[in-house]
């Protein structure tokens, strides 16, 4: 992922902060207390750093003595590597008849195994036409009989039911914690 395409917050650097007075923290982490802008500016300039104003809000903002390009360096990595760690969960769906075959049956469970166990959540849905939707019994059938293939992989997280004319039930991975 290219460094351009991460977001970080613009902060005020040098000539652009506007306050009389600021709360400075040197470049060691140590706090130098309330100083004029013009003062704190010249600090930051025999250390030939930057004055960063981190708390834009506070009374008065509060600005930091640093290297301003290595620090937004070091806020990028650390949010690039923030979205590395995050993993998304994505609904997978299935479609059934509910004049389905265990051979095709098997065939979509296992398909279902396969979504379950890369950790996505599967929604399995039975379409009703015609003259089906006098008999949602059997498509109830058909979802308890998938539930039966796929229990070992998955548990449900939320019952079979109509929306329309078709009958929907979601799967979720199992929690191993």
């Amino acid at each position: 992922m290219p460094w351009r395409c991460l977001i970080i917050k613009e902060l005020q650097i040098n000539g652009e902060i506007r306050a009389k007075e600021v709360r400075l923290i040197d470049h060691e982490g140590e706090q130098l207390g309330i100083v004029p802008i013009e003062k704190a500016l010249q600090i930051a300039e025999e250390q030939q750093l930057d004055l960063v104003n981190m708390a834009p809000n506070a009374k008065p903002p509060v600005c930091r003595v640093l290297d301003y390009g290595k620090y937004r360096y070091d806020m990028m990595k650390k949010m690039k590597d923030s979205k590395k760690k995050q993993n998304t969960i994505s609904v997978k769906e299935l479609r059934l008849t509910p004049n389905i075959e265990s051979h095709d049956l098997n065939t979509k469970a296992k398909k279902a195994k396969e979504f379950l166990e890369s950790g996505n959540r599967v929604k399995v849905s039975v379409r009703f036409r015609g003259r089906e939707m006098g008999h949602t019994e059997i498509g109830r059938r058909v979802l308890d009989d998938f539930t039966d293939l796929v229990k070992e992989y998955g548990q449900v997280d939320k019952k079979p039911k109509m929306e329309g004319r078709s009958m929907t039930m979601f799967f979720g991975p199992l929690n191993e914690k």
